[in-house]
């Protein structure tokens, strides 16, 4: 139960970084005349599943560690190794729904999609030691 909790605090982490960078996007968009629905819808959805799929690949790690703890190693590395082809197919999905559907800017559907890598540094230098 423990490393769950460990998950939800991870991706609150991470959805508070996504959301910081998504809002500077959105100002840069603005500083340089390009703001518009589109962006904004962009940016929300991207930043949606930017986190979402940070939250599925932290669930399906704290499942596989749970296996792993049960002597059941590599029943969690296959969880691990089969859930990211899955998890890029869905990503995948969306993102070509969204950019088929014509009400979003692709830069900024896809931008927050980068901004979860360097959320994880920022807290990393951040964090304590021993947590």
């Amino acid at each position: 139960m423990e490393s769950r909790k460990i998950a939800l605090h991870e991706t609150g982490i991470v959805a508070i970084g996504v959301a910081v960078c998504v809002g500077l996007m959105f100002g840069i968009y603005a500083l340089i005349g390009r703001f518009s629905v589109a962006v904004l819808l962009g940016g929300l959805v991207g930043g949606l599943i930017s986190v979402a799929n940070f939250f599925a690949m932290a669930i399906v790690a704290t499942l596989a560690a749970d296996r792993a703890e049960k002597q059941d190693v590599a029943g969690g590395q296959k969880m691990i190794s089969s859930s990211y082809p899955l998890r890029m197919l869905v990503l995948a999905g969306i993102l070509f729904a969204c950019a088929k559907s014509g009400f979003f800017d692709l830069i900024a559907l896809v931008l927050p999609l980068v901004f979860v890598r360097p959320t994880i540094t920022v807290a990393e230098f951040f964090r304590k030691k021993g947590e």
